[in-house]
């Protein structure tokens, strides 16, 4: 065997040997990413369990993204810090023993304390283990890495809910912490014998406390605007207003802090390196359409269609395993030099088309109405997921790619949740304008409206009920039909805007910068 040969492998592990490394990191990924959105299922149970309000167990889910936030961006640092191997098994123990403790929790404060110190954990896992993926693979096969990273990050927070729901129904809410305690152990154990450090890794020469403190600034309090903001009336609350500015100077003052130092914590100044200004743009409408679309298609089909929340989860799961698929192949056909440009412009028609299809939901929609229509967000989802991910880092090199893929995540991450509180705002205000259309169309003098509240009424007579009862029966009824009605077009209003952001990015993708490989080169993004 050559020495080439023998200092290749001995950077990219052949065999089970990378087998094991990808297994351990996809699956801490996977864990961090399902915990995102499990617990949202379980609130109202664990909030009666622990005595909580609505207002106050919303915390649960706030810490978690908190911490989880902040630590993203800065896991190539402490990676270095600590030597990889290192860093990557302690957040993989940290997340798994905070998870223990959060399902043994019995106030208030000590899950959201442990729910904290778990994103704190899970915010090093996500970085790390794109890194390490991606660090198994030699260049020419980094679509494929970036493929198999994907496919965690697409499925981990649809089939969240659906988990969740299952365990809190079968069994009780402790048990979506309590489950990551097995899972946790076995992707600690494959880390520290399979994981290894960066090969030419080198300890930061000092440590950028003034770039750690602007990122906790800037990060946990838009965090914490983004996710209370909506309950607190956004601008109208003083707290809100005061955290926004706060956010706003923090994150200014750590771009600046980090574009100038000579250490800094996150190399901000990779955001400008080929693709990568673009490749954010799209990482924050990819983290919009991915999160909006979980958080909006629950709430749709259980408040306007009657579904359960466990039939809205595993109805999901067919739409996720489609995105398996579709990133592996495009895994595959990045690798055999297709043009990227041309996937993500496929994927992000399908998407439209998806959004497009779900605009025209009616209140006799039902569950065959969606299922073509989510395997081809699936699909259309891993299509831009895996291009966008390979244009990011193609170009990068040691450091660089753990420092860009924590830019890369922290961005997909603050884009989901801006996409929910947009969303949210948007659906609210759509609520209000259908709501006053419809009732300006309902009345007692309106024929269509006697008709309908006629046919309410003499099904209740017919019932068993008096008469005074079966009249007022039958407005409410009318009311809920109203409102069923109102709420169906103001979701459908909510896709469609998801389809034209996500449209609106179809330039960006002509002003990716690809040179096509030569016959059996490798897939090269120009970057300066």
């Amino acid at each position: 065997m050559s020495a080439a040969l023998q200092e290749r492998q001995a950077e990219y592990p052949p065999g089970m040997a990378r087998t094991m490394v990808v297994t351990a990191a996809i699956i801490a990924a996977m864990l961090q990413l399902i915990d995102v959105s499990i617990v949202n299922v379980s609130l109202r149970e664990i909030a009666g369990s622990i005595g909580a309000t609505t207002v106050e167990i919303a915390w649960v889910v706030t810490a978690y993204a908190v911490s989880n936030v902040i630590m993203i961006p800065l896991a190539g640092m402490f990676s270095d810090l600590f030597g990889r191997r290192n860093y990557f098994t302690a957040s993989i123990i940290i997340f798994t023993a905070a998870s223990a403790f959060c399902g043994m929790s019995h106030t208030l404060n000590e899950i959201i304390l442990w729910r904290f110190i778990q994103g704190l954990g899970g915010g090093g896992l996500l970085t790390s283990a794109q890194t390490i993926i991606v660090g198994a693979y030699p260049p020419e096969k980094i679509s494929m890495a970036n493929a198999i990273f994907g496919m965690g990050v697409m499925i981990g927070p649809t089939i969240g809910p659906t988990l969740g729901g299952w365990l809190t129904q079968s069994y009780s809410w402790h048990w979506i912490f309590l489950v990551n305690i097995p899972v946790g152990i076995l992707a600690a154990f494959l880390s520290w014998n399979y994981v290894h450090d960066r090969p030419g890794a080198v300890k930061p020469k000092k440590i950028d406390y003034w770039g750690i403190a602007f990122l906790v600034i800037g990060v946990s309090t838009l965090q914490y605007v983004l996710e209370e903001g909506a309950k607190d009336d956004w601008f109208n609350s003083p707290l809100i207003v005061t955290l926004s500015i706060i956010s706003t100077l923090g994150l200014a003052l750590f771009v600046l802090w980090e574009w100038h130092t000579e250490h800094p914590a996150v190399n901000v100044r990779l955001v400008m390196v080929g693709n990568m200004p673009i490749g954010a743009v799209l990482n924050v409408v990819l983290g919009l359409v991915l999160m909006g679309t979980v958080f909006v298609f629950p709430l749709f089909v259980q408040i306007g269609l009657g579904w359960t929340p466990l039939m809205t989860g595993m109805f999901m799961i067919p739409g996720a395993i489609a995105t398996g698929i579709s990133m592996g192949l495009v895994g595959r056909w990045l690798t055999k030099g297709v043009d990227p440009r041309l996937i993500m412009g496929s994927g992000i028609l399908i998407v439209v088309a998806f959004a497009w299809m779900m605009g025209l939901s009616s209140p006799g929609s039902s569950e065959g109405s969606f299922f073509w229509t989510f395997i081809l967000r699936g699909v259309g989802m891993g299509m831009m997921l895996g291009p966008i991910l390979t244009i990011c880092l193609q170009g990068m090199k040691g450091a660089d790619i753990a420092q860009s893929s924590g830019i890369t995540n922290m961005v997909r991450q603050i884009g989901g949740a801006a996409g929910i509180a947009a969303l949210n705002i948007y659906l609210t205000d759509r609520n209000a304008v259908h709501n006053t259309d419809l009732l300006s169309h309902v009345n007692i003098y309106d024929p269509a409206t006697q008709d309908r509240l006629s046919a309410f009424t003499g099904g209740f007579l017919n019932s068993g009920f008096s008469a005074d009862q079966a009249q007022a029966m039958a407005l409410k009824a009318l009311d809920l039909t109203v409102w069923k009605q109102y709420s169906i077009q103001a979701y459908n209003d909510v896709f469609l805007i998801v389809g034209i952001l996500t449209l609106a990015c179809l330039p960006l993708v002509l002003m990716v910068r690809y040179k096509k490989p030569k016959a059996g080169g490798k897939v090269e993004m120009a970057h300066e």
